[in-house]
């Protein structure tokens, strides 16, 4: 991990932190408040949790205070999924390919390229995705493998993407919504591109 000279850890934070570092990888999970302060030697709380303060605002760990068990190692996060956008759940709109911020997940992501995207709109809403939430799509490698009722980010080159289900009746693809205030969208196949499927819904509360 780089830091800068303040970042940089007191003799006591250092040696907290190490501690944890070790128990960690012996156990496979956080220690307790109770648990760090036999291991400093201490008799009260109250060192332990501004060390760990300390520790989180320096970067070196993540973790909600009250809850020692939800602690994480900074170097140790995997997971992170670059949000390439948007993405249309009512018609179709103009994408943005500017990759300017991260999804940072708690659970490492064993598929390979996966990406986020942000929802807009409620055509989805009967399939639980809202205005706001994120998806989490599974790149597509041949859109001819695609079910019907694969909920897809399509895009039409000059028009936009969207969020829908994914249909072929008769050599033409429909995308149809989730909400019944919203009509199909008919297209010819070479008219659409799959970007990806939906793997996962991310909502903030």
């Amino acid at each position: 991990m780089t830091t800068s000279e303040g970042d940089k850890l007191t003799d006591a934070q250092n040696e907290l932190y190490a501690w944890i570092k070790n128990y960690m990888r012996d156990f496979q999970h956080s220690p307790s408040i109770r648990q760090m302060m036999q291991a400093m030697g201490l008799k009260s709380p109250a060192p332990i949790q501004s060390r760990l303060k300390h520790l989180q605002d320096k970067g070196y760990i993540s973790w909600q205070e009250g809850k020692a068990r939800t602690m994480q190692i900074i170097d140790e996060i995997s997971g992170v999924v670059p949000i390439m956008g948007s993405v249309a759940a009512g018609g179709l709109i103009e994408t943005y390919s500017d990759v300017n911020e991260n999804l940072d997940l708690s659970e490492v992501l064993q598929k390979k390229d996966v990406f986020a995207l942000t929802v807009n709109g409620d055509s989805m809403i009967d399939a639980c995705i809202a205005h706001g939430d994120m998806v989490l799509m599974e790149p597509i490698k041949d859109s001819n493998s695609l079910r019907n009722g694969t909920i897809v980010s399509a895009m039409v080159p000059g028009l936009g993407t969207t969020l829908k289900y994914f249909f072929k009746r008769g050599g033409k693809i429909f995308l149809e919504a989730a909400n019944p205030a919203y009509e199909p969208i008919e297209l010819n196949f070479g008219d659409v591109i799959f970007q990806g499927k939906l793997l996962a819904v991310w909502r903030k509360v």
